[in-house]
C-alpha cells in the first residue's frame, strides 16, 4: 500500500460519524448494508449519511453495489487489512509480534 494511500484511508477514519459507519459495515460482513439500515441502526441523518459514504468510497475502504433498487455498501476488507499490514509491518523491527490482549480486549504488540 502507497503511503498516499495510507493517508487517504486514515483521513476517511478520522471523523467520528464516519469511523462508526465503517465499523457498522465491518460487523455486517459481505453481506454489507443499504443506507435506510445504516441510517436506522447510527441515528445518522440520510444526507449526511451519503456525504460520510462518499467519503469512505474515495479513500477505497467501502464499495457500494446496487441490487435492484438498493445501494449496498460493504467494507473492503482487502483494502482494511492492508492499511492494517502497513501500520505493523515494522512492528517488533519485523520479527514476529507477541501480541496480548489489552484489558479491554484490545491486542497490543507486546515488544
Amino acid at each position: 500500500m502507497e503511503e498516499n494511500d495510507v493517508v487517504r484511508s486514515l483521513a476517511a477514519l478520522a471523523q467520528p460519524v464516519r469511523l462508526r459507519v465503517f465499523r457498522a459495515l465491518v460487523v455486517a460482513g459481505p453481506e454489507g448494508l443499504t443506507p435506510g439500515a445504516l441510517t436506522e441502526a447510527l441515528g445518522v441523518p440520510a444526507t449526511g449519511l451519503s456525504f460520510h459514504l462518499k467519503e469512505l468510497m474515495n479513500s477505497g475502504l467501502v464499495s457500494q453495489e446496487r441490487q435492484g433498487r438498493n445501494l449496498i455498501y460493504r467494507a473492503a476488507f482487502d483494502r482494511m487489512n492492508a492499511l492494517l499490514g502497513y501500520l505493523t509491518e515494522n512492528c517488533c523491527q519485523g520479527e514476529p509480534c507477541a501480541a496480548t490482549a489489552t484489558t479491554d480486549g484490545a491486542a497490543a504488540c507486546d515488544c
